[in-house]
């Protein structure tokens, strides 16, 4: 996706440029050959429209619904100053998880990392407010919750960790 935007962005800002370095050019002709204002009114619509497709193409999957249905495995997160508290030792491998994340004091950043390293999920959990989001585990192993939001002196120790196995070995 990264990729795509780079792409995007740079393909972007080449035409913009592209319509400056003509501005520039054709402010040298003489005043009667060039229609300003026609010229101005189809740029700026023609930004307009492919600023707009650009952006429902970008968004399109957006928001991410977070599913209801009965295969739906539910994991409670809260966070507190300074460790997390999960309700589920491990999940399945391959069923969606929906974590809902909240706090019982400042404002945390949850994120779960795979046992690579990599971050595979993340959101905020603030006080008085319930965060969802889903995602569903490809592989099996030891995943650790970290908090990615400065949350006081002991923010550095505020990992926890859950398993995700098979389906046949899961465990509350």
């Amino acid at each position: 996706m990264q990729l795509t935007v780079l792409v995007v962005t740079l393909l972007f800002m080449g035409i913009i440029a592209a319509y400056f370095i003509a501005a520039v050019q054709a402010s040298d002709a003489p005043q009667s050959e060039i229609n300003f204002d026609a010229r101005r009114s189809r740029l700026i619509w023609s930004l307009l429209a492919f600023g707009a497709v650009v952006t429902v193409a970008s968004l399109w999957s957006w928001p991410h619904a977070v599913r209801t249905t009965s295969d739906v495995v539910t994991v409670n997160a809260t966070g507190y100053q300074w460790y997390w508290e999960i309700d589920k030792e491990s999940v399945p491998v391959g069923k969606p998880v929906v974590f809902n994340v909240h706090t019982a004091d400042v404002t945390h950043g949850i994120g779960i990392v795979d046992p690579n390293g990599r971050l595979l999920v993340q959101t905020q959990a603030m006080p008085g407010y319930v965060n969802r989001v889903e995602h569903v585990f490809e592989t099996a192993g030891l995943h650790k919750v970290i908090c990615l939001e400065f949350c006081g002196i002991g923010h550095h120790d505020m990992v926890s960790e859950f398993n995700v196995v098979s389906k046949q070995v899961v465990r509350r």
